[in-house]
């Protein structure tokens, strides 16, 4: 096992990452800005090194500083978390270089499935379902061609995407060409990469991912679903596990198509396989991310393993000490996002001092985050304040755990999502588990209209 390790995040996953690390008896390092100085997780960890300055690229994306700080207190391996340089194969081969273990796949795997159209053909090859679409297009024209060949509509997506960016929806063959510069411009411009592919465009879809993880002697094992349709603009809000949508036979074979798509290259650590199911039941494969997800916490509320000690001990080069058939779904999880946004706004950013702060408790109820009294939530920063996660028995049971935990949750002096959360919770749609990936937009074009 390590004996020292390196968080390169800051935040709610800093102070998980650090916690597990406190727990497994592994010292810690935290990086961070000239921002986050006073911040949670700088004073949780046994050391703290300030990499730059208060924008992302001056310090968590400053690989030089990052690297130097490892190197100099001696941190043996680097837990990236999710987010900012967690998907970076540069920074995962440049840790290998320096002798350090990237916690995470390898920079080979980082560069496949980053890929999202070249990921997109190797699961095809492997036999993993795929949405109907086309590679690469090299502009405008060739996408109106393949366009025509699709059926629309469809999506223009950045080979290199992430969190929603650089991505555009065409309804028309006209709006091809403004999408077309639009997706391969914000593509270029966050990644570095403008190319983009073109897939068909499933509507009333449910986003339906699977948690794998693999270790380094050859074991597969995937630990079910997180129904992940709540979305905003592509960016999720609210997470269950299981989903209503999953039969258990479903589950099985999507279970087995996960695993066959994380053999089929060789992964290793945690990853999460993303689907999009149809009313039909048929799923295909949407993308594989290589890192820890933001909703990891219902899976492990339901399946009782810890996957940052995991991540961890497998790259550590440890066996997994279970098999798929001692994965048992107990119970029912919701994970909500508390961000620092302001709905009534159209979900402007807020930043300021965290004046009162109560956190709800109780059996079954987890509030991951990096809060505390008189914090100064920062304008630099991505918006999530914290992660609410309750445990019941029953989906009914954690709802209703969700509805009390939002009722006493207490955050004063920035606008945030609770309230949202709320609504959502007692949405017709999502009591009856009827909702898919539109859920959002409808309801805003109905407040719309009112």
């Amino acid at each position: 096992m390590f004996h020292k390790i390196l968080i390169a995040n800051r935040g709610e996953i800093a102070v998980r990452i650090i916690r597990a690390c406190k727990e497994m008896g592994v010292a810690t390092v935290a990086i961070y800005s000239e921002a986050d100085r006073e911040a949670l997780h700088v004073g949780m960890a046994d050391e703290s090194v300030c990499v730059g300055g208060p924008a992302v690229q001056d310090s968590y994306l400053n690989v030089t500083a990052i690297l130097s700080a490892a190197v100099g207190t001696g941190a043996q391996a680097i837990h990236p978390g999710y987010g900012l340089l967690s998907e970076n194969a540069r920074f995962a081969a440049l840790c290998a270089e320096c002798n350090i273990t990237f916690i995470g796949p390898g920079a080979e795997l980082i560069t496949l499935l980053g890929d999202k159209e070249r990921a997109r053909k190797t699961m095809q090859d492997a036999g993993v379902p795929v949405i109907p679409g086309a590679g690469l297009v090299p502009n405008a024209r060739a996408a109106y061609r393949e366009a025509k060949r699709i059926g629309l509509p469809l999506l223009i997506k950045a080979r290199a995407g992430g969190g929603g960016r650089g991505i555009r929806r065409v309804d028309e063959l006209k709006e091809i060409p403004a999408a077309f510069a639009a997706a391969s411009t914000e593509a270029k411009n966050a990644f570095g990469d403008g190319n983009c592919y073109m897939e068909r465009l499933l509507t009333a879809v449910k986003h339906v991912e699977m948690q794998i993880i693999c270790d380094n002697h050859g074991n597969v094992v995937c630990l079910g679903e997180r129904e992940c349709s709540v979305q905003r603009k592509n960016q999720k809000l609210l997470e269950e596990s299981p989903s209503m949508a999953v039969s258990a036979d479903l589950r099985r074979k999507m279970m087995r198509k996960a695993a066959q798509a994380a053999q089929a290259v060789g992964y290793r650590n945690v990853g999460t396989i993303e689907f999009l199911l149809t009313d039909d039941g048929q799923f295909y494969f949407m993308e594989m991310n290589t890192r820890l997800q933001v909703e990891h916490p219902v899976t492990e509320m339901v399946t009782g393993i810890d996957l940052v000690k995991w991540q961890i001990r497998v790259a550590a080069g440890q066996k997994l000490d279970f098999r798929q058939q001692d994965v048992v779904i107990r119970g029912h999880a919701i994970e909500c996002r508390i961000n620092a946004e302001d709905p009534e706004r159209n979900f402007m950013p807020s930043s300021g001092t965290i004046d009162l702060l109560h956190v709800p408790g109780g059996y079954g109820v987890r509030f991951d985050t990096a809060l505390y009294q008189d914090y100064q939530v920062p304008p630099w920063y991505d918006s999530l304040l914290g992660k609410l996660i309750v445990h019941g028995q029953t989906r009914d049971e954690a709802v209703r755990k969700m509805q009390v935990a939002l009722s006493e949750l207490v955050i004063d002096g920035v606008k945030h999502t609770a309230e949202l959360q709320m609504d959502i919770l007692e949405d017709r749609r999502f009591v009856t588990g009827d909702y898919t990936t539109d859920f959002m937009q409808t309801r805003e074009e109905h407040d719309a209209e009112i």
